[in-house]
């Protein structure tokens, strides 16, 4: 009886059009924002492996097991998303360009959500998450203004291909058209996010790698990959910017022959 209740309380709630959409949208949101939280993750978790600091058992099973399942689920969208990027579809483990087969969604999504939750709770747990934590501000403001294009996209990609079919089958029962109030709703979030953390913390990704170098300290394949991870996003970047060059240019050229072809037609016609 009580199940029948919430039951209907639920089906109340999606019904109402004022409580569903706002939900909807949060809820995509949220989801779209675990990609750049895995950058985030990461980076702290590099940082935390460099230093000498004490580590609880959660901690260091975390550091062995847990990094490299959210580097592989990270590389494989950062690859994609590029793949995207230079031919405009993506169709591995896709039912089409841009859409998954939605089991395949939801084994992505709860698989990076569980994997981000255990790597934030094993870093709150430890204790090792200081006020002043920071990379070093050794970076330029075009890399890190390109590093932004390109974990935006790559965030963005994240959220079509993974999150959409699935917030959209679970709350509408089926695809829906995207809203550009959807996308600013993302957008807002992630500059959110790059304005509290993000910006200052994500270039420990490769920060580390060239401190180990100086200190002739031993890479590992994690320090790599995140190093590798953090260029690859760059490229990405690199390539939004390009296609926005061209995509202006050809705005602007295309229209003046345009332009020329009506001023000659209306110098024929006063003929």
């Amino acid at each position: 009886m009580g199940c029948e209740k919430w039951e209907q309380k639920v089906m109340r709630f999606f019904m109402n059009p004022y409580l569903r959409v706002p939900f909807y949208i949060f809820t995509l949101t949220i989801l779209s924002l675990l990609l750049p939280l895995s950058f985030l993750l990461l980076a702290r978790l590099s940082y935390v492996k460099y230093p000498s600091l004490p580590s609880s058992f959660l901690l260091s099973l975390f550091l062995n097991i847990n990094p490299a399942l959210l580097q592989s689920l990270v590389s494989f969208f950062s690859v994609t998303t590029l793949v995207h990027s230079l031919t405009g579809k993506f169709t591995l483990l896709y039912g089409s360009p841009l859409q998954p087969r939605l089991h395949v969604a939801w084994i992505f999504l709860c698989v990076l959500q569980v994997t981000v939750g255990l790597g934030i709770e094993a870093i709150v747990v430890s204790g090792v998450w200081p006020d002043d934590y920071g990379a070093d501000k050794r970076s330029l403001l075009i890399s890190r203004i390109v590093f932004f294009i390109g974990l935006h996209e790559t965030m963005l990609h994240w959220g079509r291909t993974v999150v959409r079919p699935v917030v959209d089958d679970t709350i509408f029962g089926g695809a829906r058209s995207e809203k550009w109030i959807e996308k600013v709703a993302i957008s807002a979030g992630f500059g959110a996010l790059w304005l509290w953390r993000l910006r200052d913390e994500v270039e420990t990704l490769v920060l580390v790698v060239e401190i180990k170098r100086e200190l002739l300290i031993g890479l590992g394949i994690s320090d790599f990959i995140s190093w590798w991870l953090y260029y690859l996003t760059v490229t990405i970047g690199m390539l939004r910017v390009v296609k926005g060059f061209i995509w202006f240019a050809k705005g602007l050229f295309c229209r003046r022959p345009q332009h020329s072809n009506n001023s000659a037609c209306e110098d024929d016609s006063k003929v």
